[in-house]
C-alpha cells in the first residue's frame, strides 16, 4: 500500500483528550478492512490518527517526526490487520503497535546522534556517584542506555516519556490511555529495576 496523507494536526490541539469510537463501529471497520475495503481503512485512519499523533509527539516533541511515525503505524496496521484477533481490543492493539514503533525510532535516532535532552544519570535516584573523568562518565551513560533497553516495554516507555521528554504523570496517562496510578506504578518499577541493573556500575552491592 502506498503512503497516505495524514491530516495536518496542530501539536497543541493534538494534546487534548480523545473521545474514541464505539467498539462496534471499530469492529465493523476492521472487518471491512480485512475484506479489502480501502475506504474503510481511510475511515479508520481518520478515527485514530490524532490519538497516534499524541503518542508520537509525546515521544519526540517534533511534529515532523510524529507525522512520520503516524504514517509508519498505519502502514504496519494495514500489513498486520489479518493477524488481528477480533476478540482483542483494537485500541490497545493499535497503541501497542505505535509504542513499539516509537521506541524503535528512538533507538535509531539515538544511534545516529546524541540527544541533548537525553537521560541524565543525576536525574535518576540510583546512588551517589562522582565520575573521576569524562571516560568514566561516558561508560556510565552507556551502561544506563543498555539498562534502559532491558526494562520491560511498558516500564521503558514511561521512563523515556518521563526522563527524555520531561512529561508529567497525567500527560503520560492521557497519551497512553491508562490511569495516572498505573503510570506512577510502572515508573516506580522502572526506577527500582534500574537501581538493580546499574548497581555494579555505581559501586553498589546488589
Amino acid at each position: 500500500m502506498s503512503r497516505f496523507v495524514i491530516s495536518d494536526v496542530n501539536a497543541e490541539l493534538a494534546l487534548q483528550p480523545e473521545d474514541g469510537a464505539p467498539p462496534d463501529v471499530v469492529a465493523g471497520l476492521v472487518r471491512l478492512v480485512r475484506s479489502g475495503d480501502r475506504e474503510a481503512f481511510v475511515t479508520l485512519i481518520g478515527l485514530y490518527q490524532k490519538k497516534v499523533f499524541i503518542l508520537a509527539y509525546s515521544f519526540f516533541r517534533n511534529k515532523e517526526d510524529a507525522v512520520d511515525v503516524v504514517q509508519d503505524v498505519f502502514l504496519r496496521v494495514y500489513e498486520k490487520i489479518e493477524s488481528f484477533q477480533e476478540n482483542r481490543n483494537f485500541d490497545a492493539w493499535l497503541i501497542q503497535v505505535a509504542k513499539n514503533l516509537c521506541i524503535d525510532r528512538y533507538r535509531r535516532a539515538r544511534g545516529r546522534r546524541e540527544m541533548e535532552s537525553g537521560v541524565r544519570v543525576d536525574e535518576i535516584p540510583l546512588a551517589d556517584t562522582h565520575s573521576p573523568d569524562a571516560e568514566n562518565a561516558s561508560n556510565l551513560k552507556s551502561a544506563l542506555s543498555c539498562s534502559i533497553d532491558r526494562l520491560a516495554d511498558r516500564q521503558k516507555t514511561i521512563f523515556l516519556m518521563r526522563h527524555v521528554n520531561q512529561m508529567g504523570n497525567e500527560e503520560i496517562a492521557r497519551a497512553l490511555n491508562i490511569s495516572t496510578g498505573t503510570v506512577k506504578s510502572l515508573h516506580f518499577k522502572a526506577i527500582r529495576r534500574l537501581r538493580t541493573l546499574m548497581g555494579p556500575h555505581l559501586g553498589c552491592q546488589s
